[in-house]
């Protein structure tokens, strides 16, 4: 049984890291600068890529190697099954929209992300040293690639029976995500999100216990104590996301940052209310009204995410937080405003001290 600190930098060597901190993959919040200081500071870069195009996966890649040598990984969502559409439905939370914002245009909900075997080549293209998934697994013929080429195959798991799926797969390491964790949760069954939410302190023991690859633990860390938790509960790695959206180097909205910094573990709450998939932002004023039993619930993912789409537009141009698809995980408070280089140290040096 190797000790935590052995643990943690035998995954250092192996990944061509200096510290086990990585960056969660932020879909619309994975500025380059942000990956290329983590990097830069000995952790792992990440790009969220599910509203990207293979062009700007490329982009993105060649932006991330030009200002660093450190290591990254891209990361998709696997694709939902078609969404039952019900054009009376979707009308009414259109016309709840538009008390929120501009007028929900005719087609508004037929957006759909970037194809995603289109993306999946363009990953190959980009041959990042890392690739991750969400949502579910990829492919066993995208897997096979993967392997061939040397790219390593990071799972985002949300349960115990996620993570044997994952490595049964053929996934090189389980990224274990308690429901703590801000913005999307990486539940295979988008139907059963609210349902099976499960603490990373109960997941993270569990799927040390049920697999044989490295564990990376992600939701609710956000200071050197967590981390130090989570390696001592069997993670070789974390995995951070809200606490590197206050650096200047994720240029967020000001607005979203301040909050995150004044929020507490309550004022966060798990809802459909900007995509139709499950994620969890702060409570703001759009948020409750959208959760009251009066509206009418969320159309299902992308729909609710196209319809939605003026409202966040607006409101990031106006800097309205109460309208601002804020993502903010639990543990959002304990972040500190500070250059991701001194954030990626602090947490590694507080966590080696604590150990």
């Amino acid at each position: 049984m190797k000790s935590p600190l052995q643990r943690a930098h035998a995954f250092c060597e192996r990944f061509g890291l200096r510290t086990p901190i990585l960056l969660a993959p932020m879909a619309g919040a994975s500025a380059p600068s942000l990956s290329i200081a983590v990097a830069n500071a000995g952790g792992l870069g990440a790009c969220g890529a599910l509203l990207m195009k293979p062009d700007e996966i490329s982009a993105w890649a060649n932006e991330v190697r030009a200002g660093t040598n450190g290591p990254f990984q891209i990361n998709l969502w696997i694709p939902d099954p078609p969404p039952s559409r019900d054009k009376e439905h979707e009308a009414r939370v259109a016309n709840f929209l538009s008390s929120w914002g501009p007028p929900v245009p005719e087609h508004a909900g037929d957006a759909v992300p970037p194809n995603f075997s289109e993306q999946c080549k363009a990953l190959l293209a980009a041959a990042p040293p890392i690739v991750s998934s969400v949502m579910g697994l990829y492919p066993p013929e995208f897997v096979r690639e993967l392997k061939q080429r040397g790219i390593r195959w990071f799972a985002n798991v949300s349960t115990l029976a996620e993570a044997r799926a994952a490595e049964e797969a053929g996934a090189d390491v389980i990224v274990a995500q308690g429901m703590e964790a801000g913005g999307h949760r990486g539940c295979f069954d988008a139907a059963a999100a609210e349902v099976s939410q499960v603490g990373l302190f109960a997941l993270l023991p569990a799927i040390v216990d049920a697999v044989k690859v490295p564990v990376v633990a992600t939701g609710g860390i956000a200071d050197a104590r967590g981390v130090a938790a989570a390696l001592v509960l069997g993670a070789s790695a974390a995995q951070i996301g809200t606490a590197f959206l206050v650096c200047p180097e994720a240029k967020i909205h000001p607005a979203w940052a301040d909050a995150l910094l004044a929020a507490a573990p309550e004022d966060t709450v798990v809802s459909r209310v900007f995509s139709g998939r499950a994620g969890r932002s702060l409570a703001t004023n759009y948020v409750r009204a959208a959760k009251a039993a009066s509206a009418p619930t969320p159309a299902p993912y992308p729909v609710q995410r196209g319809l939605t789409a003026g409202m966040r537009a607006e409101a990031q141009k106006a800097g309205d937080l109460q309208r601002m698809q804020a993502w903010a995980g639990q543990s959002a408070g304990l972040s500190r405003a500070e250059p991701a280089a001194e954030v990626v140290r602090r947490l590694w040096s507080g966590a080696q001290e604590l150990l």
